[in-house]
């Protein structure tokens, strides 16, 4: 079923996510409804979307780096890297950050560009993986639903400003 994505102002959205304790009907429930509910967002597209952004805090997120759904379950950090660099697409072209809970702003967001976790994929078993670049860039965004925290946090950490696209045209706005 698709699901409402909360407004960024929702206090649910800067909840700590609680561990998933076993995957049962509901959460498997919860996994379609997270994926039903990316594949149609189209204003802007979506590459991710976490349980916490339809009002589950619980660890759980999806992301689309190609093709197919990912799903992962208690993602848990094994390394990261210290490099930061904002991610770039395929002409080197630097990627701006969004969120589909503040639809239309992005920020230049640097990010560590190689992430490894471990994490449960919706059958229960077990991955390590490591993602690099952008794949690296919407996990760490993910992970950071999970925490209770928004790409504007990460923005205002860094010092960088939030643009509106609106219209076709970019405009800085105030944080």
């Amino acid at each position: 079923m698709i699901r409402e994505i909360l407004d960024a102002k929702d206090k649910r959205l800067r909840g700590k996510s609680k561990t998933v304790a076993v995957i049962d009907k509901k959460v498997q429930t919860l996994i379609k409804d997270l994926k039903d509910t990316l594949v149609v967002q189209n204003d802007p597209d979506g590459i991710g979307l976490a349980a916490p952004q339809i009002g589950k805090n619980i660890k759980i997120f999806v992301m689309k780096p190609g093709k197919e759904i990912k799903t992962v379950i208690n993602p848990e950090v094994v390394f990261i890297s210290k490099k930061k660099e904002q991610a770039q697409d395929d002409q080197k072209k630097n990627i701006m950050e969004g969120c589909l809970s503040l639809p239309h702003f992005y920020g230049n967001i640097k990010r560590s560009q190689k992430i490894k976790i471990k994490f449960l994929d919706e059958k229960g078993q077990a991955h390590i993986q490591t993602f690099n670049g952008l794949d690296a860039q919407i996990v760490q965004h993910e992970i950071d639903h999970l925490n209770g925290r928004l790409f504007i946090d990460e923005l205002i950490k860094q010092k960088k400003p939030l643009f509106e696209y609106k219209n076709g045209e970019w405009e800085e706005v105030e944080l």
